[in-house]
């Protein structure tokens, strides 16, 4: 994942309007962001400007944030040089990750001065560094010393040098004759790693899109390329190039089944195949905008909720040992006729046993053969105890295999529910989710109930759904609101979706008295599939009945359902689908 060259000269693009818009406010929310407030013709707008190793980046956004209460030293100096200034240029050296915007402002003589803002964008060594007219730096957000790199130091008083790069071509404008050369000059290797090496500002993903494009999914050597694949490259090339010229961008973020945000670029991939998800939005800054904000509240939402995974994970793992272990003892009790027949077969002989005796040789009479077997004997009892001993082990594992039978069903639904919770806190989306989990757990004795003061949080409404044809589709969010939703809401003449054998939510279909069309019902079985731990697969099987033919069994566990005179769907989960029919809180 990386905000590459090519992507920033769209970016670019997309801020030009921003030129001749002034500076309202200025605020640094967190330690290596700053957000500007631009008021323009057409109205305000939030530049953000992140200097993160991991998500630096440049794009307008509207995305709520907290400021802290004292502004940092960085933050003022910035309001000290850029105050109520004008933005009069937005540039980028060729296709380099650096984005200078230039700023006229008022000085402290009252002299018009050009203030400068580099935002360079290089992973671990991004920054955003305040340049005045002579190309002096006058701080910076990460101030570089010569112990930190002797190759280019980023001091305050010092002379602004851009960082040291090596001569690339600039895909925009060079020519077919000087692709063909570069390649010929890189070492033999891979061909996306040799496009990295001739092309500034490609990134990664971008130089797999056009060897995936080039070889048509196959492997190509840079040193092997043929004249067709070669050509094809250039095909490819010249699209993205006409793209970025052209304004014809296709914005596309790239997640994985899990919903799991893993890159961006602004062409459509065709590279991932059906391994990954793509999501197109209107503009590149939105697209920064949705891609990191989402991830960011994923990797949130993910870090409240890592003591539960934790904890479900240990519980899964002690109820499975102590199931094996049933089990074992179950297996035992296979031989419980064998201590019955023992005990017979010493009543029958005791005339044949004498005083120290260890072991009784005798016919079994139950078997038509008749064959002999081998009976221990305890030395320490009577004939009579002896047989009385293999009568009472015979009692113990009658007794034990009914026990251990229902210990291990008991086992296997808990291990059900916790694999259902499982599954919900991996397609939880918000704190609420977490909380609403968190007092369920404590519901059912697995955690202790915190002490905090006043009401829990209001647990939120189903998630809902509009199908093609108008029928409203709910799906519970947890277990205690599958079965609110299941039991308590659902009319008896709606219909009630679950995938077959998988933990996943209830779905319910609004039906209002009538018959939905298939097509409705497809839909919402594809939602049924995309809200269970089966939405990764090819296919999903979701049965589905009336809602009046679903009850609950007495003393089960929350989500947990028996249901009859169902029908089967097989369905093939789709993410984009599911997230089209979704209707917006």
């Amino acid at each position: 994942m990386a905000l590459d060259g090519a992507f920033l000269y769209s970016i670019k693009n997309e801020l030009e309007f921003l030129i001749g818009g002034r500076v309202e406010k200025v605020h640094q929310p967190s330690k290596e962001e700053i957000i500007i407030s631009i008021r323009t013709k057409k109205g305000s707008y939030k530049l953000m400007l992140s200097s993160n190793a991991g998500s630096a980046r440049v794009h307008i956004t509207n995305i709520a944030v907290d400021n802290p209460n004292v502004p940092p030293m960085f933050c003022m100096l910035l309001r000290k040089h850029l105050g109520s200034g004008k933005i009069i240029a937005i540039r980028q050296d060729g296709l380099e990750r650096i984005l200078f915007i230039d700023f006229e402002c008022v000085n402290e003589l009252g002299d018009v001065v050009t203030i400068t803002l580099a935002c360079e964008i290089m992973g671990r060594c991004s920054n955003l560094i305040i340049i005045n007219q002579d190309g002096i730096i006058i701080d910076s957000i990460k101030r570089v010393s010569e112990e930190m790199s002797r190759e280019r130091m980023v001091l305050p008083g010092m002379k602004y040098t851009l960082p040291p790069k090596d001569e690339r071509l600039n895909f925009l404008n060079t020519d077919q004759a000087s692709v063909r050369q570069a390649l010929q000059n890189v070492k033999a290797g891979e061909l996306s790693k040799a496009l990295i090496k001739v092309f500034e500002g490609i990134s990664p993903i971008l130089a797999r899109e056009w060897t995936f494009f080039a070889g048509k999914g196959e492997y190509i050597s840079a040193d092997s390329i043929t004249d067709e694949q070669f050509e094809r490259l250039i095909f490819a090339i010249n699209q993205s190039k006409s793209a970025l010229l052209e304004n014809k961008c296709t914005f596309t973020a790239v997640m994985d089944k899990e919903d799991t945000l893993k890159d961006f670029s602004f062409i459509r991939l065709q590279q991932f195949g059906n391994l990954m998800i793509t999501k197109e939005l209107p503009s590149a800054c939105e697209l920064l905008d949705y891609f990191y904000a989402e991830r960011d509240r994923t990797a949130r939402v993910k870090q409240r909720a890592n003591d539960l995974f934790k904890l479900l994970m240990n519980l899964t793992e002690r109820t499975s040992k102590r199931i094996a272990v049933q089990r074992e003892e179950l297996a035992s009790c296979e031989n419980k006729d064998k201590l019955k027949l023992f005990g017979n077969l010493i009543s029958a002989n005791m005339y044949r046993i004498q005083k120290g005796d260890t072991v009784l040789k005798a016919e079994n009479f139950y078997e038509d053969d008749c064959p002999q077997v081998e009976i221990k004997l305890d030395i320490m009892k009577t004939p009579s105890q002896n047989a009385q001993y293999y009568y009472n082990e015979y009692k113990k594992s009658i007794t034990a295999e009914r026990k251990l039978a229902e210990q291990i069903e008991r086992g296997e639904e808990e291990l059900q529910y916790l694999d259902s919770v499982f599954d919900v806190l991996t397609r939880a989306s918000t704190n609420n989710d977490i909380v609403q989990l968190r007092l369920e757990l404590a519901e059912q004795g697995y955690i202790k109930k915190n002490a905090q003061k006043g009401k829990p949080p209001k647990a939120l409404p189903p998630v809902e759904y509009k199908s093609s044809d108008g029928y409203t589709i709910l799906v519970g969010r947890n277990n205690k609101q599958n079965d609110q939703l299941t039991l308590k809401f659902a009319e008896k003449s709606d219909i009630w979706l679950h995938t077959q054998g998988i933990t996943g939510s209830h779905v319910i279909i609004c039906t209002d008295g009538d018959t939905p069309p298939d097509k409705t019902i497809e839909e919402a079985a594809v939602i049924a599939a995309v809200n269970s731990k089966g939405k990764g697969s090819n296919l999903v099987p979701v049965d589905y009945c009336l809602a009046r033919y679903v009850k609950k069994p007495s003393g089960a566990k929350p989500g947990k359902v028996i249901f009859t005179n169902y029908h089967t769907a097989f369905v093939k989960p789709d993410i984009e689908l599911a997230e089209k029919l979704r209707q917006k809180s």
